[in-house]
């Protein structure tokens, strides 16, 4: 694994007679950005589902970091605090919060009640919220609750709130659904930007946005890579065309 974050190999699962995940293998860099398309039904999300340890598959290998370590061993938790962190399409953040206050509560390393309840603002918390808010774009929104932001915004804070537990691959469902064009630019900025220092992988339908990511695309087809490589690269591939970009 040699330069390898994250290895996929021989990955299969079937859910009621139907093969979701087909013999999928694959592997995502240190620090790198990734693209995944592929029709309805490609096994996009279930992918995700089994590297964030939702779905456990019936054969194949998930191998993690330096170490080699198998997510297959390991529980949802202990997999987010291993460093991969998910974000769902639809934003999941506290509306009544203030966007400073959600930055906060992803900060804290103990998250029990009592303990995040009875914790006190420190300098260090001050400005390493600062830094996220800056990234995202929402420094001049720090005081606003989240629940006044527009859906971009939000989306914004929620990738803010998972980079504030400096994940060390970040995975990214459809981000761009919903956003203006002006929300699409930040987004792909954002992401790039985060794509400097960590791994994140992108599933995404909107080709404009995937090739504003310029990076290296991985097309699901039943459950498998049908092809991989730049953008122009797997468009023109003709099985591509005829089981996803032709429908």
């Amino acid at each position: 694994m040699t330069g390898m974050l994250l290895e996929v190999s021989g990955v299969s699962v079937t859910f009621d007679g139907f093969r979701a995940i087909n013999n999928l293998s694959f592997q995502i860099g240190r620090a790198e950005m990734r693209a995944i398309i592929g029709p309805n039904g490609a096994g996009k999300t279930t992918f995700m589902d089994i590297v964030t340890g939702k779905t456990r598959p019936d054969t194949g290998t998930v191998v993690w970091g330096e170490k080699n370590q198998s997510l297959l061993k390991l529980s949802e938790s202990q997999i987010a605090r291993a460093g991969i962190g998910r974000k769902f399409q639809r934003p999941t953040v506290f509306e009544d919060q203030t966007v400073e206050e959600n930055l906060g509560m992803a900060l804290k390393e103990d998250r029990r009640p009592f303990a995040v309840l009875l914790s006190r603002p420190t300098r260090a918390t001050a400005e390493r919220i600062a830094e996220l808010a800056a990234e995202i774009g929402l420094s001049e929104h720090l005081p606003r609750k989240a629940g006044e932001l527009s859906h971009g915004q939000k989306q914004w804070l929620e990738i803010g709130m998972l980079l504030a537990q400096d994940p060390r691959l970040l995975l990214v469902d459809e981000p761009a659904a919903g956003m203006t064009p002006a929300e699409r630019d930040h987004t792909t900025a954002i992401l790039r930007e985060a794509a400097k220092t960590r791994a994140v992988v992108v599933v995404e339908h909107d080709m404009d946005f995937v090739r504003k990511l310029n990076c290296k695309v991985t097309v699901l087809h039943e459950g498998r890579v049908l092809a991989e490589g730049s953008l122009d690269h797997v468009t023109s591939n003709q099985d591509v065309i005829d089981v996803y970009l032709g429908r």
